[in-house]
């Protein structure tokens, strides 16, 4: 096999000596789960959020599943959410039985457009999922005051927003902090990670406690191991991404800054060489970013086939990208089993056609970020719409 051209992967964790000894200090002591670093990893993050319970899981998707059982939400149930997402944000709400109800997304931020939210609650509407794509949070005082109105369950997907802020009157809050539940997920192309690993956040002590239950085996607190209060799962997380994670988020306050530096240097880069291209918005006034991927958009002439096939060929050649998102309305099975179909939500397609993300993590260099900004000017030059 022939050597690529470059070596730029599309995404890469920041790992220091000290997460590596925190690691290997929990391998030491023979507790490899259900031990300290759990509460103490849980502490972190609900004391950064601000927010009074942290429940630790083993993925984003495992804790969606759980915010939607501890919910109550249940078959003929609907839940309106976005289909420009990771496939696992709708998926949740079918685990149950329930059905996810799509809505457009906004042009600019990519977030489902909140002014549709009302023209698709019906006497089955139960909830909203809010996802905070791309670590742009959506602007959760207008979708709780919707929420409030019509008497809805709001779980926050803040799987990619990890220190993103909204504002709240006079006051800035942490996105997840704003629903009757949200999450926040650590795969190692997010702003922190646990390896595998997600957490659930409240301020609901019901919530709460049945989410530690149920990722659990349905455990109640006190009982043995070979009792079960409720139908669980095994969804716990263990010591060593605990530990893992929580030297990670001691740490967001380096991490954050670093992301958003190297987002700055590719927005000036492409004003500067690609202008045509389309960037992520600047953040509004009452929003607050934290960036987890850096998305552009090809001009409007080109076709989702060149777009696909310019990920094939920065691929080819060592640059790591990739199609963000795909709708997730048009995936096979949700054609199959609601009748989905393109067209159905034109600014979602636009975006899926057009979308894609390119090389973004805290230690890209400013030479492969002019590697990736050339590679994408050239075949742009040879490849006219």
């Amino acid at each position: 096999m022939s050597e690529t051209k470059y070596h730029i992967p599309l995404s890469s964790p920041d790992i220091t000596e000290r997460e590596i000894e925190a690691v290997v200090e929990v391998m030491k002591s023979g507790t490899l789960s259900l031990g300290p670093k759990l509460p103490e990893f849980e502490k972190a993050i609900a004391d950064y959020a601000g927010i009074k319970h942290a429940v630790a899981v083993n993925s984003g998707t495992s804790g969606l599943h759980l915010c939607v059982r501890a919910l109550g939400l249940k078959p003929g149930d609907e839940v309106i959410t976005t289909s420009f997402s990771f496939i696992a944000s709708a998926n949740c709400v079918i685990f149950e039985g329930a059905k996810p109800v799509f809505i457009d997304i906004d042009p600019v931020d990519m977030n489902f457009n909140i002014d549709q939210i009302e023209g698709a609650i019906t006497e089955k509407t139960k909830a909203i999922v809010a996802v905070h794509a791309f670590g742009m949070p959506v602007d959760m005082v207008r979708v709780m005051e919707v929420a409030r109105k019509h008497n809805l369950a709001v779980i926050e997907d803040a799987c990619e927003a990890i220190g993103a802020m909204i504002k709240d009157g006079n006051e800035w809050k942490m996105a997840g902090t704003f629903g009757d539940c949200a999450l926040y997920a650590f795969y190692p192309n997010k702003q922190i990670t646990t390896g595998e690993g997600g957490i659930i956040i409240t301020d609901n002590d019901e919530i709460a406690r049945l989410c530690v239950s149920m990722r659990n085996q349905g455990r109640d607190a006190g009982m043995g191991w070979l009792a079960h209060a409720r139908l669980g799962y095994n969804y716990r997380l263990s010591d060593m991404s605990c530990a893992l994670g929580t030297v990670q988020v001691s740490r967001l306050g380096e991490i954050l800054p670093k992301r958003a530096e190297v987002a700055a240097r590719y927005t000036k880069l492409f004003e500067e060489e690609l202008p045509e291209v389309v960037l992520p918005c600047p953040d509004p006034e009452n929003l607050k970013r934290s960036w987890f991927v850096y998305v552009i958009q090809l001009p409007k002439q080109y076709s989702g086939d060149q777009r696909n096939a310019l990920i094939t060929h920065l691929r080819g050649i060592g640059i790591g990208c990739n199609q963000y998102f795909s709708p997730i309305h048009l995936q096979p099975f949700y054609v199959r089993e609601y009748g989905w179909k393109r067209g159905d939500l034109p600014v979602t397609e636009y975006m899926g056609d057009h979308s894609m993300s390119i090389p973004f993590f805290n230690k890209l260099s400013l030479e492969d970020q002019k590697i990736v900004v050339s590679e994408i000017k050239k075949w742009l030059k040879e490849n006219p719409a």
